[in-house]
Order: structure tokens, then C-alpha cells, then sequence
């Protein structure tokens, strides 16, 4: 399952991110460091199911497929707030920068009404592209610090190392954070070794990448901040987790219609004024400006725009499209774009991949070969040696 990091500096709302996402039940207050340890949610992707394509109702095994979209879980760390300093020890420090290593990308929660300073604290007209420098500033020296005392012993002989024995190097000193061999070899080519900021930051922007939650963008200020600097970063989403929380609420109570992610909802029960006032407010300046609340969003675009993953139903039988016991498409799995056939049976069990034969398109019907790369919802089944 792939694991996404929610971090930023204490109060900018990374556990309303959270609830908002999963609904599960976190503490969320206004006090800095109120997550004492890694709250850990399953949240879900969204995307349309082949279901509709073949005229068959799918039998999830995991997450659910409502109205033909298909929910695929992920795994979603909710981290202790960040201060500046923290890679030095300051705040929680190192301990929660940790459980980074555990993540395949960053969703960094950025408080962009400008109401709380650089620890958490109250105060007025803060500029937020603090926050978004001085977190990622903080990641980056992380890595640059695991990097420097990989390499501390080789360093009056770095220059005279070959690429593939620094390579070598590189990948036994940085396996804890999930970093691949490609990804060194990458940022290797790009920046060299010499500046180990530059090479750890090009390093960390390729293994963990960062995408920005412009987060309670409900407020005018906040608004204001977004249109004043969100041409100058590419991966920014504007959300405002608090709207979602409540659109979800009052769905589960049946008093609006509304599903994760789209531009409206509609009233079904009987609403007080303040009620009515609340959900309005939200209508008017959070999803007729920015077409939905931002968090599915910000998830999606996470998973399959930044981190290039696909989704791929294996089946048991290509005709019927079930597994074993006769559930109709009962796996979504997300897998990164360019992942071979062969690959991914291995990934299911390391028996199917060692007695692999081929597999078949349910499309088509057609037989795929080993190094067959697969594509945004396929559908197939896996043959092999029993």
C-alpha cells in the first residue's frame, strides 16, 4: 500500500486534513504539538472503475465503488508539526522526521491565512511562503545530513571514486528511506556530488517529492495569499479541510447529498439556519472558487499526477472477470507507471512470479509476455505454473 506523509508546522491542519480524509477520529485543536505520535488513517484515491465499461457490478474486496468510482486505500501519516530548527533537534525534531522515511511522497499542509507564525502561534498577517521555504528547508537537511556521514569517511578520496562505487555507497547509506538506485543515479547525473545541498534537495525532490495544500482557503486572507504566490510553485492544491469535515458530517447525518471531491451538493433534510448558513458559506467561497474542497484533490493528484502511479485489476479468469471464489473485479491496485507484468506478479506472491507463464488481456484475450508494461486499467489475468 503507498504511504503519503502529511507534514507542516504545528496548527496549519494537518489532522483536520486527516479527519477530512478519513473521517477517522483525531484530536484536532488549536494547541502546537497536539500529535504526539504518527496518527496513521487509511484515506482513498478516486477514479472512475472499468465496471462500467464491461456492464458488470464490481465486488470490492477492499475500499469501495460507489456511483462507478472506484475508492483505492492508501496509507496517510499524520506527522507532529515541524518548527524551524527541527533537524537539529529543535520542537519534536528528528524523532517524527523519521517517520518520513516510511512515506513515497509529502502532502505539506500550509496554514495560508497567514493567522499563525512560524512555531504555531497566533498572530496576523504572516507570510506564508515562510512556512512552504522553511519545511521543505528543514527535509532537505535532513537528507543532506544522512548523505554527509554516508559519505564521511570517503571524503579526502570522494573525487577519485568511481560513479558505480558511489552509487554503491549511496544506496546502502540511504535504504532506510526507501530511496532507489535509480533515483541516486538520476540525481547524480543532474547535480554531481560535489554540493551536497544541491544534491540532497535534487534527491529528496525526486524520492519524496512535496505537493503544498493551500490549507483553509475558506478565509479571504487566505485567498488572497493563494492568487499572491501560487504561480510561483507547481504543485499547489487550495483546500480548506474544515469544509470538507463538514460536508462529510452532515452527508453521514442525511442532510445533503455530497460525494468526496465534486464541485456541489444538494440538500436533502431539514436544515436550521445556521446550518443552512454554514453549508452556503461553503458553496459560495470554497467550491464555486476552487470547483471542490481540495482534499481528494490533493490526494489524486498525489498519487497520479506527482507520483505517476496507474491502477491495474488482476483477475483470476479473463472471461468472467472474477477471482477464485467468483467476486467481480474484486482488486484495484495501484501500481507506478512502467511497471512490467512480470514485476507486479511478483509483488502479488513471490510463487506466481517464479511460476509465471503469461497473462491475458480480458480485452483482448490476448496473451501478454513477462516484459509486458502495463497500462491505466488493465484488466487481466495472471497465468501460471501450479
Amino acid at each position: 500500500m503507498i504511504e503519503i506523509g502529511l507534514v507542516g508546522k504545528p496548527n496549519a491542519g494537518k489532522s483536520s486534513f486527516l479527519k477530512a480524509a478519513t473521517l477517522q477520529d483525531v484530536k484536532i485543536s488549536p494547541v502546537p504539538f497536539t500529535t504526539l505520535k504518527p496518527n496513521i488513517a487509511l484515506a482513498y484515491v478516486t477514479k472512475k472503475c472499468v465496471c462500467s465499461e464491461f456492464n458488470v457490478k464490481c465486488n470490492p474486496r477492499q475500499g469501495a465503488c460507489i456511483n462507478g468510482i472506484r475508492f483505492i486505500p492508501i496509507g496517510l501519516w499524520d506527522l507532529p508539526g515541524i518548527v524551524p530548527g527541527a533537524h537539529e533537534g529543535r520542537g519534536l525534531g528528528l524523532k517524527f522526521l523519521d517517520d518520513i522515511r516510511k512515506t513515497k511522497a509529502l502532502i505539506h499542509v500550509v496554514d495560508f491565512s497567514g493567522l499563525t507564525d512560524a512555531e504555531g502561534r497566533a498572530t496576523e498577517n504572516y507570510d506564508v511562503e515562510k512556512d512552504i521555504k522553511f519545511v521543505e528547508d528543514e527535509i532537505n537537511s535532513w537528507f543532506r545530513e544522512i548523505v554527509e556521514r554516508g559519505l564521511e569517511k570517503y571524503k579526502r578520496n570522494l573525487k577519485n571514486l568511481s560513479k558505480e562505487e558511489l552509487v554503491d555507497i549511496l544506496v546502502k547509506q540511504l535504504s532506510g528511506l526507501e530511496v532507489k538506485k535509480e533515483d541516486i543515479e538520476k540525481t547524480l547525473d543532474a547535480v554531481g556530488i560535489e554540493n551536497l545541498d544541491e544534491f540532497s534537495k535534487n534527491l529528496r525532490e525526486i524520492s519524496k517529492p512535496i505537493v503544498i495544500v493551500a490549507n483553509k482557503i475558506d478565509l479571504e486572507s487566505a485567498q488572497k495569499n493563494y492568487e499572491r504566490i501560487k504561480s510561483k510553485y507547481r504543485n499547489i492544491i487550495p483546500a480548506s479541510a474544515e469544509s470538507e469535515i463538514a460536508l462529510r458530517l452532515a452527508s453521514s447525518k442525511g442532510l445533503i447529498e455530497y460525494f468526496p471531491g465534486e464541485r456541489d451538493f444538494i440538500v436533502k433534510g431539514n436544515l436550521s439556519k445556521q446550518q443552512e448558513m454554514a453549508l452556503e458559506s461553503i458553496r459560495e467561497n470554497v467550491l464555486k472558487r476552487f470547483d471542490s474542497t481540495g482534499i481528494q484533490n490533493a490526494l489524486n493528484y498525489t498519487v497520479f499526477d506527482v507520483l505517476k502511479y496507474i491502477v491495474v485489476y488482476p483477475i483470476a479468469d479473463a472471461n468472467k472477470l472474477v477471482d477464485t471464489k467468483g467476486n467481480v473485479l474484486p482488486d484495484a491496485f495501484l501500481v507506478k507507471k512502467g511497471t512490467k507484468l512480470k514485476e507486479f506478479a511478483f509483488s502479488i506472491h513471490t510463487e506466481i512470479g517464479e511460476k509465471f507463464v503469461c497473462g491475458v488481456d480480458a480485452r483482448s484475450k490476448r496473451k501478454l509476455s513477462a516484459d509486458y508494461e502495463l497500462k491505466d486499467n488493465d484488466v487481466f489475468e495472471i497465468a501460471y505454473k501450479k
